[in-house]
């Protein structure tokens, strides 16, 4: 496979239920999606954005079809991986509306329990919870409790938690949902910053119109499939 490629996706399929009960969410879904790029994941609701997405995070089992991860197939009508627990560990990032850090753990705490859960020192683990907080212009909040932050900061530092196992994919499910118009803002540029610098893919299921400029590309979930949209205006 094409080593600018981050995800790819074959025919995928996802139905809930059996028999009769039945229902199809994502129909023969195919699509590629390359390194460093921004893509938005947009649909009505209950139209399967967070099932695609879980299916591409390797924490929902689709029902067959096939998915790339770089330039491994982890899926191909069945699991190809042992342990996807393993994979989502080594190769993807998630960050979600709500930023979950843990409340009684400061900024470091928070951020380093990644690189810890992945066998490095605590010496190491702090150089790298540094290295990205300095990266995302938060590494004088990295003693400060999670109340003392902002919802933009908090969201910063789920960003840099995300990172911190060096994914090659971030899968974010309405990051800026809760935030106000500066705050959406800032953070989908911070992605962006991140997708281009870091070489990341990252695919953000969104309702907020305003941070569509930004992304590179746009992809609806139209009649159980996908497809993609120009977008009218880019944001460099």
């Amino acid at each position: 496979m094409d080593n600018h490629i981050a995800i790819q996706v074959k025919n995928l399929v996802k139905n809930f239920g059996k028999g009769e009960n039945s229902v199809k969410v994502i129909e023969g879904a195919s699509f590629e999606i390359n390194k460093g790029e921004v893509v938005a994941l947009i649909a009505p609701s209950g139209a399967g954005k967070t099932t695609l997405l879980m299916m591409i995070g390797c924490v929902l089992e689709p029902t067959s079809g096939e998915i790339w991860l770089g330039e491994e197939r982890v899926y191909h009508d069945k699991w190809l991986i042992q342990d996807t627990r393993k994979i989502r560990r080594e190769k993807i990032g998630f960050i979600f509306q709500a930023h979950y850090l843990i409340p009684f753990l400061n900024i470091m705490e928070n951020v380093t329990l990644v690189s810890l859960a992945k066998g490095a020192s605590e010496k190491e683990a702090k150089k790298k919870a540094m290295e990205l907080l300095e990266y995302l212009e938060i590494a004088d909040k990295a003693n400060n409790m999670t109340s003392q932050l902002s919802g933009g900061q908090n969201q910063r530092v789920a960003i840099a938690r995300a990172l911190a196992n060096n994914p090659q994919i971030i899968l974010a499910d309405e990051p800026t949902a809760a935030l106000d118009g500066e705050r959406s803002i800032s953070v989908i540029k911070m992605l962006k910053k991140v997708a281009r610098e870091q070489n990341v893919a990252i695919i953000t299921v969104t309702h907020d119109e305003r941070i569509l400029p930004y992304c590179d590309k746009i992809m609806k979930i139209e009649n159980r499939t996908v497809v993609f949209h120009e977008l009218d205006e880019k944001i460099v």
